[in-house]
């Protein structure tokens, strides 16, 4: 009913006021001053928010959501990566192996063991737009030293306000190259649930919660949660009726297993340390 530019305009266009208003209820009016950090605001929010949802929501029109849910699980490897490449912590040789295995799995399951099956139906360009948003997502997720003395709200608000004006930007941009148009009153309402969904949970409560996890749980074990999402989605997928090969199911296991066991591994070197 509704393109993923404009979904994505419209739930951030409302989530954002209500966040301004939980951040003046809770911390005050002077939380909403950037007090000198408008730019890193700015461009994480860029990349965590318009990159994430423009890439994502994109992708998954040429792919499944399956697909979508196991690239996101590999956020966990990448974050790890990141943090070797931009403060030098250079992972185990055991993280780099769980990294590989995580890696094969998501092939086996966008492949289904044949390369030849990664463009079936055009899948591989929704992955690929699938796997940018979730850079974009790691991208935003190191922020946080970057923003030491703000809350998970105040930073949750203040990165989303640029994040805001972005997806309105590029939505108003796709409408005048013609690529996208703005949908009717009866589209809109016919879904109002829906939308009313995205705005609440995926955007106030999901940010937010994810943000404050971030706080208190570190990066990478943050990242590890999110490899639950490949497991809910195959879950409400076989609900709905839906039938998987067994090397589906095997290469998803390969990527959760192997997450899991990166992140046994590095809480018992933490203990020991």
């Amino acid at each position: 009913m509704l393109d993923p530019f404009f979904l994505g305009s419209a739930r951030y266009a409302v989530g954002v006021l209500l966040f301004i208003a939980i951040l003046w209820i809770a911390e005050g009016r002077q939380a909403l001053r950037y007090g000198g950090r408008f730019l890193p605001a700015t461009v994480y929010g860029l990349f965590g928010f318009t990159g994430f949802n423009t890439f994502v929501w994109c992708g998954l029109a040429f792919t499944r959501p399956e697909h979508a849910s196991i690239i996101m699980a590999l956020q966990t490897p990448m974050t790890a990566l990141a943090l070797w490449f931009t403060r030098g912590m250079r992972p185990s040789p055991f993280t780099v192996a769980c990294i590989a295995v995580a890696i094969g799995g998501v092939l086996v399951v966008v492949t289904k063991g044949d390369l030849r099956h990664a463009f079936d139906g055009g899948s591989l360009a929704g992955d690929l737009l699938v796997f940018l948003g979730a850079v974009s997502w790691v991208i935003y997720t190191m922020a946080g030293h970057h923003f030491s003395g703000w809350s998970p709200l105040r930073m949750t608000v203040l990165t989303c306000i640029p994040d805001t004006i972005g997806l309105v930007a590029i939505n108003a941009f796709t409408i005048g190259m013609g690529y996208s148009e703005l949908p009717s009153f009866e589209q809109v309402w016919s879904v109002k649930w829906q939308i009313v969904y995205f705005i609440v949970f995926t955007v106030i409560l999901g940010v937010l919660g994810f943000n404050n996890g971030v706080k208190y749980l570190g990066a990478l074990n943050a990242m590890l949660m999110l490899n639950l999402i490949p497991i809910i989605v195959f879950a409400i997928e076989t609900w709905l009726g839906r039938s998987f090969a067994l090397i589906e199911i095997g290469g998803a296991m390969l990527v959760i297993g192997a997450l899991a066991a990166n992140n046994l591994y590095l809480r018992g070197v933490n203990r020991s340390s």
